[in-house]
């Protein structure tokens, strides 16, 4: 039986990470070696940045979330315990948008809030 050499799926391989690093700086565009481990490396960024991306959405909810219901002279945290006990099922990207969209509904959100807690 004929030896199979692996020429064809060596080149396909080293086309795709290649092609993936394609804009990267110097060396690391055209000479596989550095070319796999820039894109493993940014692989690891894309992944962590993913992750981060959730985390400061979040964040960023939360912060206006709060800033509208100070306005309202309520805090935070006492906000989301009113809305919580009142059975308002609405998750923090909603509430900050209301906050910026419609501050009427917003009060009214924070009034529903008061009337569960006391």
């Amino acid at each position: 039986m004929a030896r199979i050499k692996g020429a064809l799926m060596t080149r396909k391989r080293r086309k795709k990470v290649l092609k993936l690093a394609k804009g990267y700086w110097g060396s690391k565009s055209r000479h596989f070696k550095m070319a796999k481990q820039a894109v493993m490396k940014s692989g690891n960024y894309a992944y962590i940045g993913r992750k981060h991306r959730k985390r400061d959405f979040r964040r960023l909810w939360i912060t206006r979330i709060s800033a509208a219901a100070q306005l309202n002279g309520m805090n935070y945290s006492t906000f989301m315990n009113g809305l919580k006990k009142a059975n308002v099922g609405l998750n923090r990207k909603m509430l900050s948008e209301i906050a910026i969209a419609d501050p009427a509904a917003f009060t009214a959100l924070v009034e529903t809030a008061k009337k569960a807690l006391a």
